[in-house]
């Protein structure tokens, strides 16, 4: 029976840094499922629903990043559209058309629902999945959410505050597909007040 109990300890004593850090006690309080894997939202215990008035569609969180430059909804980016999504997040001009063109040229071919390619370099949002690749370094999981280093870096650069801050909203926003949304509207914000 001593047995059964230590196994739903929190604490290894061999691993100290379990008792430095302790696992929330309340979580099933203020979380539902705390446990649970999501895959359309980013809960958290102040946020038990996920980010509000985010629409989601029915989208994995990966989906949702790549909706953003969707610009007129029909589940198809076009470079243009991926040039004005990066605008919308803040790039220049220069670094904006390169976006456009290598990761338009990079994601297309993966994403088309036939085998001819288009010329248009079109990415298809439905199959964002099959441009996941060996060398991506797992910059999404099997859920289609964020786990990598390089990509935490993009993300301290594009959502930091004015103090150099990355704030708790954009790290969970990352989550659940929100971010860009959530930085074009800081920089809206940002540009009415210069």
């Amino acid at each position: 029976m001593a047995e059964a109990k230590d196994a739903l300890s929190p604490v290894a004593v061999q691993a100290p840094v379990t008792a430095a850090r302790p696992v929330r006690a309340d979580l099933e309080d203020r979380l539902p499922k705390p446990y649970l894997a999501r895959a359309l939202a980013a809960p958290d215990v102040y946020h038990p629903e996920g980010t509000r008035d985010h629409q989601h569609y029915q989208m994995s969180v990966l989906q949702q990043h790549v909706a953003f430059f969707d610009l007129d909804d029909n589940g198809i980016i076009y470079p243009w559209e991926t040039y004005a999504g990066s605008r919308a997040l803040g790039f220049n001009v220069i670094v904006s058309l390169f976006l456009a063109i290598v990761i338009n040229f990079a994601m297309s071919y993966a994403t088309l629902p036939g085998w001819i390619p288009n010329p248009l370099l079109p990415i298809y949002v439905h199959n964002i999945h099959k441009a996941k690749h060996g060398s991506d370094t797992g910059t999404y999981d099997t859920e289609g959410r964020i786990a990598n280093k390089f990509w935490w870096i993009i993300l301290y650069a594009l959502a930091r505050d004015e103090e150099g801050y990355l704030p708790r909203e954009a790290m969970r926003r990352c989550f659940d597909g929100s971010l860009f949304e959530y930085i074009a509207k800081q920089r809206e914000v940002y540009d009415k007040v210069e």
